[in-house]
């Protein structure tokens, strides 16, 4: 039996400095975090149709249609981390590091 088959580009991201990070400050690393998936990241990937797969401490994967879509995903949040991190010391920062592998069927 063939299940039927679609095309999925894929969304990887995870935060440089994780490790470092939560040793500064654990639990406002983590508040700052839960507040940017809610308030940048879930809003991003519903704008452009995405599904997220799984999520882990510092990472993200994330299902798209197309790669047009995760691509634009990807600049949404980048740019929205930007603003975010323009009054935040460097060392201080969370900066996301994302990732977009082209559709492979499945």
């Amino acid at each position: 039996m063939n299940a039927p088959r679609k095309l999925a580009a894929i969304l990887a991201a995870d935060v440089a400095g994780y490790s470092r990070l939560t040793g500064i400050d654990e639990e406002g690393t983590l508040k700052r975090l839960r507040k940017l998936r809610r308030e940048l990241i879930n809003p991003a990937v519903s704008l452009h149709r995405g599904r997220i797969v799984k999520t882990t401490g510092d990472g993200i994967l994330i299902e798209f249609p197309s790669v047009v879509d995760a691509a634009r995903c990807a600049l949404d949040v980048q740019r929205g981390m930007d603003g975010r991190n323009a009054d935040v010391q460097t060392e201080q920062r969370i900066e996301l590091r994302p990732v977009v592998n082209p559709p492979a069927p499945y």
